[in-house]
């Protein structure tokens, strides 16, 4: 590592607590699109969203193996990067939150049915995503190796 790109990875790693105001909610911002954007980009939705056949129970759904497995790469790495800079309550907040409010609007925007489990499977995914965040964002502060930073400020 050059002594040029020390100083940028520093910088990169810096607990957002000890940056200023406008930089550290803009990376919580950026982060928080980033979250959204993986969703979007690996789980687009259809809202003419209708069954394959007249008469089917089952609706067509873009999603694919590989988009979920790609949406949870992306939200690990994101958890474990604000995991690093900052608090689990705020990583939570960033990560997690974003893709849980756009299933909840890709659910609640397709036609009402006889029975909607949707509600369930939104709780169920967002209980996912939050348990994965906090997790990982937990697992990535302790590998930090650095507990001088977990210090309040005084």
């Amino acid at each position: 590592m050059t002594a040029t790109a020390s100083p940028r990875l520093a910088l990169l790693l810096t607990p957002l607590r000890q940056t200023a105001p406008l930089p550290r909610y803009a990376t919580r911002i950026l982060g928080a699109a980033s979250a959204a954007g993986a969703y979007v980009a690996c789980l687009p939705w259809d809202l003419r969203n209708r069954p394959e056949t007249p008469g089917a129970l089952h609706e067509t759904s873009p999603v694919s193996a590989a988009g979920v497995t790609l949406l949870s790469v992306a939200l690990l790495a994101l958890a474990a990067y604000f995991g690093v800079r900052d608090r689990p309550a705020w990583t939570l907040l960033v990560v997690a939150v974003p893709p849980a409010t756009l299933m909840y609007v890709s659910f609640d925007s397709h036609p009402t049915q006889d029975a909607q489990v949707w509600p369930l499977a939104w709780a169920a995914f967002t209980l996912l995503f939050g348990a994965g965040t906090l997790m990982t964002a937990m697992v990535a502060r302790r590998l930090r190796g650095r507990p001088e930073d977990d210090e309040p400020p005084r």
